[in-house]
């Protein structure tokens, strides 16, 4: 016990003693103490519906009970956590699951590399594995991109704000408007094209995320997709998938580009790999493509074995087609409402954007996404904002194993918050 310091109460520890760059407690300031599938409570006891899910880091909900108890199992065997790549049986049982659940299904072949716990790490080792294959040192990324806050991948993301608080310049990339983003009339894969072919850019790859998480939930087509990946193919440059937030189920197949029948070269992915909130991330890599040496790429934290054991219990969703299902019926519930939502709430000038539970109403009214998030959560639902800068959507994300009862509260919440502010 330390003499002479008292215990702070509410929220005072946060204010007096972390950094002032929190962000989701200043939407959302309460205490949360516990929470259990699409709920949170905080410490005063009142009860919140969660349509964040952790910022798609808790597609399968809070706590799931098949995931506690594997993890819990583990801990008291004393299983090994920390092995940075060393073998153990955690990441054999993942490794061996995700190829006999998820890739060879999909007739993929792809190495599997552990390149740190987050998603910037897995994109990161993606920029810098696409420059040593083709010796090429330009990154192409789309408009309202975000690929994540280290220098690598914040050079690939559009959100000007978050790009100036780097305090240096960020090089050796260039972007090309996103699927519809200079309007209908203007085939953008052809606006590409002639990037890649004006030689004013040595491009090693090109990123891209199917559903622009936070850059405002703009979906692309998939037959835009397809065109991108002929694009690649074509100038003999690598296409990367960012599935960080779109892939693990959100769009509703386990990969969210799967639709559109392309093959990436490099996919990332992070967030709900783990399946239970543990820092996990994966860099998924086309066998030609892995030249690494041994440790050229490398990280204290990429052998987290509790997310190994948590990762490997969530595949038993995958096991089948029935989440893939399910998250497009409750999309399709989810959709419904929105636009009958907008259409109530005319002077709002709301539409509907995203696909799967990745799904959100865009205003151009300024500040009114934001207004609704906050009258959202005095109801008691958490939502976020999308839309870079501008936060102009309100974005839903609720777990993809919610049941309808939930789903359909949380939709009611929503309805009446946008009815408490709307012109």
């Amino acid at each position: 016990m330390v003499v002479g310091v008292s215990a702070m109460s509410g929220l005072d520890a946060f204010e007096q003693l972390e950094s002032c760059v929190r962000s989701y407690i200043r939407s959302w300031p309460t205490v949360f103490e516990r929470a259990q599938a699409a709920k949170l409570w905080d410490e005063d006891g009142r009860e919140y519906l969660d349509f964040f899910s952790g910022a798609g880091g808790l597609n399968y909900g809070h706590n799931h009970e098949s995931m506690i108890d594997a993890l819990v199992d583990y801990l008291r065997s004393q299983g090994v956590l920390h092995s940075l790549d060393m073998a153990t049986t955690a990441k054999r049982e993942f490794l061996e699951r995700f190829d006999k659940v998820i890739l060879r299904p999909r007739g993929m072949s792809y190495r599997v590399q552990f390149p740190g716990p987050t998603g910037t790490n897995a994109v990161e080792a993606s920029l810098k594995l696409a420059r040593k294959v083709t010796g090429r040192q330009d990154i192409v990324s789309f408009t309202n991109a975000f690929h994540g806050m280290t220098l690598g991948s914040l050079a690939l993301s559009g959100n000007v704000v978050k790009r100036e608080s780097a305090g240096v310049p960020l090089e050796h990339h260039a972007t090309a408007p996103f699927d519809g983003e200079l309007g209908p009339s203007v085939d953008t894969i052809a606006v590409l094209d002639d990037m890649l072919t004006g030689g004013e850019i040595s491009a090693a790859a090109v990123i891209v995320e199917t559903i622009q998480g936070e850059g405002g939930l703009h979906a692309a087509g998939f037959d835009w997709l397809r065109r991108l990946s002929e694009c690649c193919r074509r100038h003999e440059v690598l296409l990367m998938v960012d599935d960080i937030q779109a892939g693990c189920g959100r769009s509703g197949s386990f990969f969210s580009f799967e639709p559109a029948g392309i093959e990436p070269d490099i996919v990332c992915l992070s967030k709900s790999i783990s399946g239970s909130g543990l820092p996990m991330a994966l860099t998924l890599i086309r066998p030609e493509l892995d030249i690494w040496g041994p440790g050229e790429h490398n990280g204290t934290f990429r052998g987290n074995n509790a997310a190994f054991v948590t990762a490997t219990e969530a595949l038993d969703f995958w096991q089948d087609d029935r989440l893939a299902r399910e998250v497009q019926r409750k999309s399709d519930i989810v959709r419904t409402e929105l636009e009958a939502i907008a259409s109530e709430h005319e002077s709002t000038r709301a539409t509907v954007r995203g696909r799967g539970l990745l799904i959100g109403l865009h205003s151009p009214l300024d500040g009114l996404a934001s207004q609704v998030c906050r009258a959202a959560f005095e109801r008691g639902l958490l939502l976020e904002t999308s839309g870079g800068a501008a936060s102009d959507v309100i974005k839903l994300m609720p777990p993809l194993t919610i049941d309808d009862e939930d789903l359909e509260r949380g939709l009611a919440i929503l309805r009446e918050s946008v009815a408490a502010v709307a012109p």
